[in-house]
């Protein structure tokens, strides 16, 4: 079993869940409201430690044809960050469409604060699935 922390990269909200490959359960936990950066590296790094996290993986926002613009450099930038901050092994998990999947699996709520969190399971169910 491989014990896993999603993470939705955005500018000013990050949204984080955790699963494990075993039994392929995913869940939300929480959006982080930290800008990109260094503050930003090391919040997402606690969360991969207090969650016991053997690996990360990171959304990577690529362009609807399937090529990486700035965007993804950004994004894996902060993934390096990550890996030498943490030790752990981050993935790249495409994550076109992922927010749209998680406003639309949570229409009609009340409370749809967690969309974040719930772009990051929906990264973390695609890559178990893949994998």
């Amino acid at each position: 079993m491989t014990r896993l922390l999603g993470v939705d990269l955005g500018d000013k909200r990050t949204g984080l869940a955790a699963g494990d490959t075993e039994t392929a359960s995913v869940f939300p936990l929480s959006t982080l409201h930290v800008p990109r950066g260094k503050a930003l590296v090391a919040a997402v790094a606690a969360e991969a430690i207090e969650h016991d996290a053997e690996a990360i993986i990171l959304g990577l926002p690529l362009n609807m044809d399937g090529t990486e613009g700035p965007r993804a450099t950004l994004t894996r930038t902060f993934g390096e960050q990550l890996q030498d901050r943490t030790g752990l092994i981050i993935y790249y998990q495409d994550e076109r469409l992922t927010s749209f999947e998680a406003e639309h699996r949570l229409r009609g709520q009340q409370d749809t604060r967690g969309a974040d969190a719930h772009a990051a399971a929906i990264l973390l169910e695609e890559h178990i699935a893949t994998h």
